[in-house]
């Protein structure tokens, strides 16, 4: 292992994106994370994100499941069943975390509330992850990512006002509870080390949205002002938008502090805007906002989009392209910092992105892909659990592996 949270074992349960992100999280900062998958199905995401225009390759690889679940090791157990359980008290009792994102009362049916493992562990946390939460009315309902997004506040504010409400292209609110999840799993680590008692770290989907939101509600409740779908800008904050070139790209251009937006004016070759009443402060260019938008796209567009970013540059203006994957891997800037890296699995080599962010002292490293189903089961049960092979195969010969 590497990383900074080498020595820290962390059990997942779960499927899907919102638990099994955070525990991506973990294993990339150096955790050993043991994902507990049902014998014979596993998580649903093996069979996410494969090539559409691969279907009917029978070499067509999913590509989501090797990125959520590198640097984990894969194992099964049958948590319907009481030795299936068993197996899972035996695993939580050397560990620090548990994970999971089953729905609200899951864990309770099964007999391993985090009351009963606490009698295993009284140091575990144990971090919930659900669309609502584990308390209040809508408890119990589902909850996937979309619905999250929705009644967290940011659905409504996707896309542009002429249509209804967009969606972001990626899993935001899962990756969102995810995230708020490890972040408060990492607090509640450092806190049962300190305090001996462990506790339930409970991340919501649609809570995670809302802690994203800024001044969302305080504008409503104080303000009575309602936020809408801006498109491309944000309402009162200019001139930040996307400016399109002559060569058809578009680019984006950031400018919208008072010394950016002096800046600005002198690379468009018009020095006098930059203290002209109607854009010279924060609040005026707010005001002027689409007439200001307007007056800086009439200037971009006489020129190619390399040659308008040198000018940009060159005067010293927050800008920048809008990357595609194919972009990233050009950018010399991703080359240096090595944003993307190829594993090693069982075609080649596999391309994704790097581990964010970086550690001066505890470098971590992207070790390997998401193993094959059970691909560890063996390996971590004798390891830590002391069965040899005989308690294994008749394990697997019951169907609890």
């Amino acid at each position: 292992m590497s990383g900074p949270l080498d020595g820290v074992t962390l059990i997942e349960l779960g499927q899907l994106i919102a638990g099994p992100f955070c525990g991506q999280l973990m294993a990339d900062y150096g955790a050993d994370v043991i994902k507990v998958e049902d014998p014979g199905k596993g998580d649903p995401l093996r069979d996410w994100g494969l090539d559409k225009f691969a279907k009917d390759d029978p070499k067509a690889q999913p590509l989501w499941w090797p990125i959520v679940s590198r640097n984990k090791r894969c194992i099964t157990a049958n948590l319907r069943s009481e030795r299936g359980q068993q197996l899972l008290r035996d695993l939580v009792a050397g560990a620090d975390v548990l994970l999971e994102n089953f729905r609200p009362g899951t864990l309770e049916r099964w007999g391993l509330s985090p009351e009963e493992l606490w009698k295993f562990n009284p140091k575990l946390v144990v971090i919930r992850v659900s669309g609502y939460g584990q308390t209040g009315p809508y408890a119990s309902r589902p909850g996937y990512a979309s619905v999250g997004e929705g009644m967290g506040g940011a659905r409504y504010l996707m896309g542009d006002p002429s249509t209804p409400p967009s969606r972001a292209g990626i899993s935001l609110g899962d990756s969102l509870a995810a995230m708020f999840a490890c972040l408060g799993g990492l607090a509640a680590i450092i806190s049962a080390r300190s305090t001996g008692r462990g506790q339930v770290v409970d991340s919501s989907i649609y809570e995670s949205v809302l802690g994203i939101m800024e001044s969302l509600v305080p504008e409503f409740v104080l303000a009575g002002y309602t936020r809408e779908r801006s498109g491309s800008k944000l309402t009162g904050i200019a001139p930040s938008n996307v400016y399109p070139t002559s060569d058809g790209r578009m680019i984006i251009i950031a400018a919208n502090q008072d010394t950016l937006w002096k800046r600005l004016a002198v690379a468009m070759g018009q020095p006098v805007l930059g203290d002209d009443p109607r854009y010279a402060t924060h609040h005026a260019r707010g005001v002027n906002q689409d007439e200001l938008d307007e007056l800086i796209a009439r200037w971009s567009v006489t020129m190619p989009a390399t040659e308008l970013l040198e000018c940009l540059r060159a005067n010293d203006v927050v800008c920048g392209d809008i990357f595609r994957a194919v972009d990233m891997l050009a950018d010399p800037h991703f080359a240096a910092r090595e944003s993307i890296v190829e594993v090693p699995y069982a075609e080649g080599q596999f391309p994704m992105q790097n581990i964010a962010p970086r550690f001066s002292q505890t470098p971590t490293a992207v070790r390997w892909v998401g193993p094959k189903l059970g691909e560890h089961t063996d390996e971590v049960l004798s390891e830590r659990l002391g069965l040899n092979d005989a308690s294994l195969a008749t394990l697997r010969a019951d169907g609890i592996i």
